[in-house]
């Protein structure tokens, strides 16, 4: 396997050679360019990304972390239109699974819809594809990162070890290596990276997108909505370590996990539309909700967490 993190740093020397003007300029100029790059990939990989999702200067960003092969992970953010203050403040995760195609693809076509509509009414952050090196393994993607680990299974929960990694790990699934959820809670670049920008970015709701269980699947208050599509409400159940576990239960920051019939294989474009207009109109009705989100800095969070195991082991 070549050194990715080595060609990325040769791309980014080719960029800075060629980079004029002043520094800030020059700065701006390499992470769109290095973003541009980054973004092609995926579209060279998935059929469903066009090259044209891809322009340089489009807004989609490096976010200055990267997987544990060194490839950038991005993000787009559409903010607030003064005058207009913005109802909430969404966040919208794909490819946390990087073997759910569906689950990136659906984010860039989202994201084209809110280039061209975007209004100001909600303040988003998007992130199409939080597992690269998972979907750029040689042979096929892959469900965890290139350290074997389940991204959604490495976030903190109460007394971690036991639960996430003894009692679901290993006694759950037998050890399973697509549900390894890593040594440790938030061990991974990648899972460490997202929650530290919930704390940054400080989201009313988080939308994760997943395949190919056909649902929509919810943590945290309030009710989540009944059907977005064609896709139905049905609670799949909460797991040490997750997301839903994680801002959900233990932050009190909705989120919604929508859930696509097929990995591999993308919705109508009437259904995706769909899915996104019931989504915004969720959003709209019932966020900001009554019971504030839980935003204390990552690492009192995790001191918190640890407090709580000890006082339960004694």
């Amino acid at each position: 396997m070549p050194n990715i993190k080595k060609i990325w740093a040769a791309v980014m020397a080719m960029l800075l050679t060629g980079a004029v003007g002043a520094a800030g300029k020059e700065d701006a100029s390499v992470e769109s360019h290095l973003a541009q790059q980054a973004c092609l990939q995926i579209a060279k990989r998935l059929a469903s990304v066009y090259t044209r999702d891809c322009r340089y200067n489009n807004g989609l960003v490096t976010t200055g972390q990267f997987s544990v092969e060194g490839r950038p992970i991005l993000e787009k953010v559409y903010p607030p239109r003064p005058p207009k203050k913005p109802r909430a403040r969404v966040m919208l995760v794909g490819g946390i699974h990087a073997d759910e195609l569906s689950s990136i693809s659906i984010v860039f076509k989202w994201m084209r819809i809110l280039d061209k509509y975007h209004s100001g009414l909600f303040h988003w952050k998007v992130v199409p594809l939080l597992n690269p090196d998972g979907l750029f393994q040689a042979g096929r993607a892959l469900r965890v990162n290139a350290n074997g680990v389940d991204l959604n299974r490495n976030f903190p929960a109460p007394d971690w070890q036991a639960n996430a990694l003894e009692g679901y790990w290993i006694k759950r699934t037998g050890r399973n290596p697509r549900r390894y959820p890593g040594p440790s809670a938030l061990s991974e670049p990648e899972s460490l990276w997202l929650a530290k920008e919930i704390e940054r970015f400080r989201p009313d709701v988080i939308v994760a997108v997943h395949a190919p269980y056909g649902v929509v699947d919810f943590d945290g208050p309030p009710k989540g909505p009944g059907k977005l599509g064609k896709l139905h409400l049905n609670l799949l159940g909460t797991y040490p370590g997750s997301l839903g576990n994680y801002a959900g239960l233990q932050k009190n920051i909705p989120v919604v996990t929508i859930e696509l019939r097929h990995s591999g294989i993308m919705p109508r474009s009437k259904e995706i539309r769909r899915i996104w207009i019931d989504l915004v109109r969720w959003v709209k009705n019932n966020i900001p909700k009554d019971t504030p989100p839980v935003y204390k800095g990552l690492q009192a969070f995790m001191q918190d967490m640890e407090k709580t195991e000890l006082r339960r082991k004694n």
